[in-house]
């Protein structure tokens, strides 16, 4: 049995190793470790919590907007704050044009190297691409002078040295089997989707300020002001002031913003999914690997209403597979975390499994740095191990449709029911590494049909002459009550995020995070069970472990965002934080 280390696993947020037992041609035992240390609740310890959001959100910069949301929804449960009509519908826009641009741009630059031989494409035929884009969708560029343009392109930076997201590929590894020409149609459109990607985001320059971490979160709401000038009904408004740019909340601002979503249903619809289907056609075997723990779960996201408990467009709720029925609904309190098998120290015992709003973060590396192996290993990770009433559980896009697909959520079930007829797959056969894939794809089409329906609400309640944005009752800490507790659950792009926090005499005393990472790439938990990305690698082929292409499929498609998890935080001089090079295998 050969142990292979892949460090850094990289196309991935932060610094994340995978080691992994292969014999037989095959994965049988893996490990999952972030090699970073957790620091941002150390960060707002002691902070007034009005502010906790600017920090969470720097967690990470892919990730923009995931936790500002979160941690504003903590301290806004904590003070007892619901938010106006309109405050929750711009972050509703706000929310789901960072999950559609992260599904696309995910995709193309992230796993499609997985899957994609770009050396093989500097042979295709331009006319034969263009034929095969044409018998896909109606997407305009598919001309033979675009894709010879797109071939020339690919050679200049390949073979000249720059060759960016396609550097140091395994090309021409066995596992590779698209067709040239399959190959040079996604990475052309993996060139399109950087161009699509910045001009989608002027949705968060617009309403956020700025992208990535958007500015224009409140406790109470959104430090928006709206200037409109169209049509209304009863009740007054200021006056529309000069301006060379619409303010966000105009009939001009939000008109750009429906411009801009428009053409993010276009490309999902016409290039994303396509793309995403005819990658799963060719790779029918890779719906049988990878399934993982088969128990998912969903805090659910983009609530309805403003009731405390809202209704929210994407459910909450607990799957098994095969079966999937649902088990119950998700529940903040059975959330916990174990520090068994992490660098942590817990002052009840490592054998302890807290809930977050107990947790603590207490940094004990015990390793020795570099670290060349984790064999007989402990401790082996900065990711504590998520657990739901102590069973590991996945999160993401695949759980998400699955919980939907499951309480029949309508507009999900029509969408998942269309692709897998269309794959002739049964639901069954999602719970794997192709259906990850497939699910995420399948999710940012249901998010894209749904996103202008939440612009053209806050237009008609902007319209009926609400104008509130925030509710700034509980502003001033004289009026919170002491000492306060608040949790958010909810779900960003890469699956389940919850933020716990404790405010005494106004300021934080704890704060915790517990990301999709944490849940997905956890390590073993006290008990000794793994968690889902190591139990998903459990029999993995691997044709060539000098080449581990396989590993990194799997792994790619849990999109892991490693600083989430771990909340970077560290230095390169022998202290906490430095992470491992010196490996047997490096991607």
């Amino acid at each position: 049995m050969a142990r292979l280390a892949i460090d850094p696993v990289t196309r991935v947020g932060g610094h994340l190793r995978i080691d992994a037992d292969v014999a037989g041609g095959q994965v049988r035992e893996a490990w999952s470790s972030g090699t970073m240390f957790r620091g941002i609740e150390l960060v707002v310890r002691g902070r007034d919590p009005r502010d906790a959001w600017m920090f969470a959100e720097r967690i990470c910069g892919t990730c923009t907007g995931v936790h500002a949301l979160a941690s504003v929804r903590a301290v806004e449960r904590a003070l007892g704050v619901t938010v106006p009509t309109n405050a929750r519908l711009v972050r509703n826009i706000l929310a789901v044009t960072q999950a559609i641009r992260d599904h696309v741009v995910g995709f193309y630059l992230s796993q499609l190297p997985d899957w994609v031989d770009a050396r093989a494409a500097l042979t295709a035929d331009p006319a034969a691409t263009s034929r095969l884009a044409r018998s896909l969708s109606n997407w305009p560029q598919a001309s033979p002078e675009y894709f010879g343009g797109v071939r020339a392109r690919l050679a200049a930076t390949i073979e000249g040295g720059q060759a960016g997201p396609w550097a140091n590929g395994y090309w021409g590894h066995p596992a590779y089997r698209l067709s040239p020409e399959q190959d040079l149609l996604l990475l052309a459109h993996g060139l399109e989707a950087l161009d699509w990607q910045r001009r989608l985001m002027r949705i968060h320059v617009l309403m956020g300020g700025r992208d990535p971490h958007p500015q224009t979160y409140l406790v109470g709401g959104m430090s928006l002001v709206p200037d409109w000038g169209g049509p209304i009904g009863p009740g007054t408004h200021p006056p529309v002031p000069d301006r060379n740019a619409p303010s966000a909340l105009s009939d001009a601002g939000l008109s750009i913003t429906e411009d801009l979503l428009v053409g993010a249903r276009t490309f999902v619809d016409q290039v994303f999914a396509p793309d995403v289907m005819e990658l799963a056609r060719a790779y029918p075997d890779w719906a049988t690997l990878g399934a993982g723990v088969r128990r998912y779960l969903s805090f659910g996201q983009f609530p309805e209403d403003g009731a405390d408990d809202p209704v929210q467009f994407l459910p909450a709720g607990r799957v098994a597979a095969p079966e999937l029925a649902v088990v119950d609904t998700a529940d903040e309190g059975a959330v916990g975390e174990s520090t068994a098998h992490a660098w942590y120290e817990d002052p009840t015992g490592p054998e302890t499994m807290r809930q977050p709003v107990e947790g603590e973060t207490r940094p004990a590396f015990s390793g020795v740095l570099p670290i060349t192996s984790f064999e007989g290993a402990n401790h082996y990770s900065w990711i504590k191990a998520a657990r739901y009433n102590g069973i590991a559980m996945e999160v993401g896009p695949l759980a998400r449709m699955l919980v939907a697909y499951a309480q029949g959520h309508t507009d999900s079930t029509t969408a998942l029911t269309t692709a897998l007829t269309d794959l002739g797959m049964a639901p069954d056969g999602l719970t794997s590494t192709l259906g990850r894939i497939v699910a995420r794809a399948v999710e940012t089409q249901v998010l894209a049909r749904r996103a202008g329906s939440w612009l053209a609400e806050l237009r008609t309640n902007l319209a009926t002459g609400d104008l509130s944005v925030a509710d700034l009752t509980r502003w001033a800490p004289g009026s919170w009550p002491q000492p306060a507790e608040g949790w958010s659950l909810g779900e960003g792009p890469r699956g389940s995020v919850g933020h716990w926090v404790r405010i005494e005499d106004g300021v934080i005393r704890r704060y915790q995070v517990v990301d999709a990472t944490t849940w997905n790439a956890s390590p073993r938990d006290a008990s000794g069970n793994p968690g889902p990305m190591e139990v998903a690698l459990v029999g993995t082929p691997v044709s060539d472990p000098s080449q581990p292409l396989e590993i990194l499929r799997t792994v790619h498609a849990f999109s892991p965002c490693t600083a989430c998890a771990v909340h970077a935080l560290g230095r390169r001089d022998g202290a906490l934080g430095v992470h491992a090079r010196d490996t047997e295998a490096r991607r």
